[in-house]
């Protein structure tokens, strides 16, 4: 008889479950929805209880959570409002002073070059989706501070992942100065490519779309329309060595300005897709953390990482928020906003395994200072920052 557990009904069903769970937890301790679904993911996954590991359908949920999410924070946002050059040197800031601490810390605890670097890297990455998703949840998605965190952290994610490149060739010896720079231009490319094509055709294709009779026939054609752009623009961004999300998130900034007569709205149509993808993708969180495999030693440096990790953004993203005019408390709020490292550090952290740069206990402590700084940013934001004015 087939098991019943291994079914992908069965496996959607509890993780839903859990991130239901994560949601109560979060609403008697007084947390964002999304540190209680972390929690929980911790609780259940190899960390404590064991009843679930990250599995290749774990894996796959959580990255169209991921995806779904940032297609909908894009949504919120004019390509105008992020497109901005400071932004650019809060970016490049928030890359070199992360990199810097890192590798510092790497090299006083003894790693070689590479791995010192790969380190570095890590601490490099931003992963926008936690911050956004908290920004959103207590209505502060449209700030300032907010739009300077998006803006920034796309460039982020593009500065990281050439530094993981530039990593890669010089642990292999392949380093070359061509292939680094036509990395660079295809990133960029996509994303000025992606943007005014988005904004310019894609917007006024999908409004002209909405009149058609095949729309007015089936309200909901353009809603899946969208969709599959979602999808488009993230594997295009993989293909020019970008994250997914990135992708989906200039898809969603792209048809911000779509305006529709006769479709449903494919706003509240993903709103809906995000409440049940990206919870799974917060629960995922937790499951890949193990830290069951924290030792003595580990977890100082664990601490010592985090710590570093935290102090280097909002140091190297915080003060050029302040020179260029941000108030002390938003620039706070830009620094701890660009704190999380997410899905991203973790990616970088299991390639660099994969790759034998690192090995199995820094691994594991970079994962985990991702989570940290990952729970860290919402409790920061809602209980200090924005204290008082969340509801």
């Amino acid at each position: 008889m087939h098991d019943i557990t291994a079914s992908i009904e069965f496996q959607m069903s509890l993780l839903l479950f859990i991130a239901l769970s994560g949601y109560l937890i979060a609403s008697r301790i007084g947390q964002p929805a999304v540190v209680g679904e972390i929690l929980v993911g911790m609780v259940i996954g190899p960390s404590v209880l064991g009843w679930i590991t990250y599995t290749s359908f774990v894996s796959s949920i959580a990255h169209l959570g991921a995806v779904i999410l940032l297609f909908v924070i894009g949504l919120e946002f004019k390509l105008k409002d992020i497109a901005k050059i400071k932004y650019g040197v809060i970016a490049i800031s928030g890359i070199v002073v992360p990199w810097l601490g890192g590798y510092f810390l790497a090299v006083w605890f003894g790693f070689d070059a590479p791995r010192a670097m790969l380190i570095g890297v890590a601490l490099c990455a931003t992963s926008i989706a936690v911050t956004a998703d908290t920004l959103k949840e207590i209505g502060k998605l449209k700030t300032e501070a907010a739009k300077a965190i998006i803006g920034a952290a796309v460039i982020d994610d593009v500065l990281a992942l050439m530094a993981l490149s530039v990593t890669n060739q010089m642990s292999a010896g392949t380093l070359s100065l061509a292939g680094t720079s036509l990395a660079l231009v295809k990133s960029f490319g996509f994303l000025i490519t992606g943007a005014l094509l988005g904004h310019f055709v894609l917007t006024r294709f999908v409004n002209k779309l909405d009149g058609m009779p095949i729309a007015r026939k089936y309200p909901e054609f353009v809603f899946i329309f969208a969709m599959m752009i979602a999808f488009l623009y993230g594997m295009m961004a993989e293909l020019a060595g970008l994250s997914a999300i990135v992708g989906a998130f200039i898809a969603g900034v792209s048809l911000e300005g779509v305006g529709l007569k006769f479709s449903r709205s494919f706003k509240e149509g993903s709103e809906y897709l995000r409440i049940i993808f990206a919870s799974v993708f917060f629960v995922s969180l937790g499951i890949i953390a193990d830290v069951s495999a924290l030792t003595p030693d580990v977890l100082g440096y664990l601490l010592l990482l985090s710590v570093v990790a935290v102090i280097t953004k909002v140091v190297g993203c915080g003060i050029p928020a302040r020179l260029y005019g941000l108030s002390n408390r938003d620039s706070l709020v830009v620094g701890f906003g660009m704190s999380p490292r997410g899905e991203v550090a973790m990616i970088i952290a299991l390639l660099g395994l994969n790759q034998g740069i690192i090995d199995q206990p820094n691994y594991v402590a970079l994962v985990l200072m991702s989570l940290l700084t990952t729970i860290v940013t919402p409790l920061v934001l809602r209980f200090w920052l924005y204290k008082g004015e969340v509801a």
